[in-house]
């Protein structure tokens, strides 16, 4: 199993790189997660080149991904934190509840993070950016800490997925068993 800081993400966006890692998921038939494109509101369009040259971002948008793994539903969003203090602002109130009401459903929700100055990437269940949102709501921190995270959360990669999710995600599958005594 490689680490990041022997690979490094330089050059890459971590949504590339999760995008190729989905379509690596699904050459295997791992996985079938999808990109859920940012709902815009064109405002102008080039009539020539029926380009859109001026459009805002609907506040709607729910996760940046969502699929299916191996029957389970998963969903979630990929965020990038230069710090080692990411704002809870950076996650909404609708995805938050998007991704409550999701694992009501029994899915499985999580966020992609990746700490671009330390070049180490987690995945963080639902469970946990639930407790620092209601941290944040009882008038607490607005942000959680690099330090907070459970390291052994980290995703690890390979050859080629570079962002191998999947191993986290069963992770948290056998919790979630454990916790509902299956």
């Amino acid at each position: 199993m490689g680490t990041w800081n022997s690979r490094g993400l330089r050059g890459s966006t971590l949504e590339d790189l999760i995008n190729h890692t989905n379509e690596s998921y699904r050459e295997k038939k791992l996985a079938l997660i999808q990109k859920i494109p940012t709902p815009i509101t064109p405002i102008t369009i080039d009539k020539a080149s029926r380009h859109i040259t001026l459009a805002y971002f609907d506040q709607k948008s729910t996760v940046d991904y969502i699929g299916v793994v191996q029957g389970i539903p998963v969903c979630f969003d990929a965020k990038e934190c230069a710090v080692d203090t990411f704002p809870l602002q950076n996650i909404h109130p609708h995805q938050v509840q998007f991704m409550k009401e999701f694992e009501e459903q029994d899915g499985i929700a999580f966020i992609i993070l990746y700490f671009t100055a330390r070049d180490e990437i987690y995945y963080v269940p639902f469970d946990d950016i639930y407790v620092f949102w209601q941290r944040m709501e009882e008038g607490g921190r607005k942000s959680f800490t690099y330090a907070e995270l459970d390291k052994t959360w980290r995703v690890p990669a390979n050859r080629d997925i570079f962002v191998h999710y999947l191993v986290p995600l069963e992770k948290d599958l056998e919790r979630k068993d454990l916790e509902k005594g299956d």
